[in-house]
């Protein structure tokens, strides 16, 4: 293969790296537990961006309850912010998205 070739192809898979993380940035999740009682979103940086309560889950003597659902809504909303990554980035790395990298699946 050409030098040359190399380094077009490297300079467009470099734009299409900024575009995926580009886009990414912008992405969200949301999941719920406990029928949408509780409800974690985060963003394509994995960051927790937001937790809505209904108050008919706040209940001071079960808040074991509410701990549960808020960890069970946060992971959701994780398994479902891979999965968006995984669609975008996936055609970029492919067979690589398959493989257990860290922030790309179990």
């Amino acid at each position: 293969m050409n030098p040359f070739d190399i380094v077009k192809n490297l300079k467009n898979v470099e734009s299409q790296v900024k575009a995926v993380k580009d886009e990414l940035s912008k992405a969200t999740a949301t999941g719920s537990s406990g029928g949408g009682i509780v409800q974690a979103t985060v963003n394509g940086s994995f960051e927790l961006v937001s937790i809505k309560i209904d108050p008919v889950a706040v209940d001071p003597r079960d808040v074991k309850m509410l701990e549960d659902l808020i960890v069970a809504a946060h992971h959701a909303a994780f398994e479902k912010i891979q999965d968006i990554i995984k669609e975008k980035a996936g055609p970029m790395l492919g067979g690589l998205s398959d493989m257990k990298i860290p922030g790309f699946g179990a």
